[in-house]
């Protein structure tokens, strides 16, 4: 997996924000809650991100994938080495993350960000 790749799907997504928290860390956003996180730098060596319920256990018994510090209580990964997966199979995780966290906002909020007003 490369991580410019996958910032490239996350920026494609409908509504999606970046920045950066807690210092380091670059977040990407869909009506303000996360979907994605990694390091800001060109030295970022993971990403995490939502995955649904059904999915943990089986993407956290491959190596190199582990329940994500912090936010694991709420489904989500941390791919620790990018090997794991491929770049598509990353796109795929990405798009899932943005469409269980869109799911999530309210109505008038999904019609606002997809144009819908």
């Amino acid at each position: 997996m490369n991580l410019n790749k996958a910032k490239q799907v996350c920026r494609s997504l409908p509504g999606t924000t970046e920045d950066i928290k807690w210092g380091a860390d670059l977040v990407f956003s869909v009506g303000g809650k996360m979907f994605a996180a990694m390091g800001a730098g060109d030295d970022a060596t993971s990403i995490s991100f939502k995955v649904d319920d059904d999915r943990v256990l089986e993407l956290t018994d491959r190596p190199g994938i582990i329940p994500a510090p912090y936010l694991a209580r709420v489904k989500w990964v941390m791919i620790e080495d990018l090997k794991a997966v491929s770049d598509a199979e990353a796109a795929e995780l990405l798009r899932r993350s943005h469409e269980l966290v869109f799911s999530r906002l309210t109505k008038k909020l999904q019609r606002e960000i997809l144009g819908e007003a």
